[in-house]
């Protein structure tokens, strides 16, 4: 059976094969610019996460979503360099350091690094997803639709992960007025 992932990644594909290339406008170069700006800093976020966090399940999925990071951020450099678009500066990249070095005042907890990486995947998410919608040549779409399919499945595994240790932070349950009591 397929899936809807799978069907708008095919449909994708056949369109982008048969597209005449016209220059990217104007949006689409924001988008990508921006898109590659929120990749290089947010792994510049998770070099300090890891610096920051001795707890083992945190630095896999900061590991994870690094990994996913410096791969897109290349996808997009090695897309905006071809279509002749300057990149954005960044923040420079964090060396390694020891975890148990770092002062308790300076030192993030497991709880806000977790939250701070969602924070950043669901902006990744949503910049994807928006991206995608106004996007008119469809190989600049189906480079913004496989990141936020790449990101949704990470973000999956990020919120399993920081519900079974309580990180999620809820905002107040809404009870409309009249609701029946259970």
């Amino acid at each position: 059976m397929t899936t809807i992932f799978e069907s708008v990644k095919d449909f994708l594909q056949m369109n982008v094969e048969h597209e005449q290339k016209n220059p990217l406008h104007v949006g689409e170069v924001m988008s990508c610019w921006l898109y590659l700006a929120l990749m290089d800093e947010a792994t510049v976020y998770i070099q300090i996460g890891l610096n920051t966090t001795t707890d083992d399940d945190v630095k896999n999925m900061l590991q994870e979503s690094l990994n996913q990071c410096e791969t897109q951020g290349k996808r997009f450099k090695d897309f905006m360099k071809k279509e002749g678009v300057h990149l954005p500066p960044t923040s420079e990249q964090r060396p390694n350091s020891d975890p148990n070095e770092v002062p308790l005042g300076v030192k993030l907890t497991d709880d806000e690094i977790m939250n701070g990486l969602s924070i950043k995947t669901v902006a990744a998410i949503t910049t994807c997803a928006s991206s995608a919608s106004q996007s008119i040549r469809n190989d600049v779409g189906a480079l913004f639709t496989q990141c936020m399919l790449e990101k949704m499945k990470f973000g999956a595994s990020l919120k399993e992960l920081m519900g079974k240790r309580g990180w999620i932070k809820v905002p107040p349950y809404y009870y409309p007025p009249g609701l029946p009591k259970p």
